[in-house]
C-alpha cells in the first residue's frame, strides 16, 4: 500500500510541474515561485499549502485570466484518482474556490 500511495504522490508532483510549462507555454505565465515551491516542499506540500490560502493565490487569478482553470491546482486536487490524498476538507475547498469562478465541477 505504502509503494502506491508514493507513486501517486510521485505523479501528482509531476501533474504540478506539467501545470507549470503549460501555464508558461499556453497563457505565458512563468510562475517561477510555484515551481520552486515544489522543488522545496514537493507537489503534495505545496498544493495543501496553495489551497489552504484565504482568498486563492495569484495564481490561480492568473488561470482564470486566461480562462484555464482546468490548470490549477484546484482542479487538480479535485481529480478523482487523487481523492485519498486530500481531506474533504481541502478538496471541500477547491471545490468552492473554483465554482465562485464558474467552473463547473463534479459533484461528489
Amino acid at each position: 500500500m505504502g509503494t502506491d500511495m508514493e507513486k501517486l504522490k510521485k505523479k501528482f508532483e509531476a501533474e504540478m510541474v506539467q501545470i507549470y510549462t503549460t501555464a508558461k507555454e499556453e497563457c505565458g505565465y512563468n510562475a517561477t515561485r510555484f515551481l520552486q515551491m515544489i522543488g522545496e516542499k514537493g507537489g503534495l506540500a505545496a498544493a495543501k499549502t496553495l489551497i489552504g490560502r484565504q482568498g486563492g493565490t495569484d495564481g490561480f487569478a492568473r488561470l482564470w485570466e486566461c480562462h484555464r482553470l482546468d490548470l490549477s491546482v484546484e482542479a487538480h486536487v479535485l481529480k478523482p484518482e487523487y481523492e485519498t490524498l486530500f481531506t474533504e476538507e481541502e478538496r471541500k475547498l477547491c471545490r468552492d474556490r473554483l465554482e465562485q469562478f464558474g467552473y463547473k465541477t463534479a459533484k461528489e
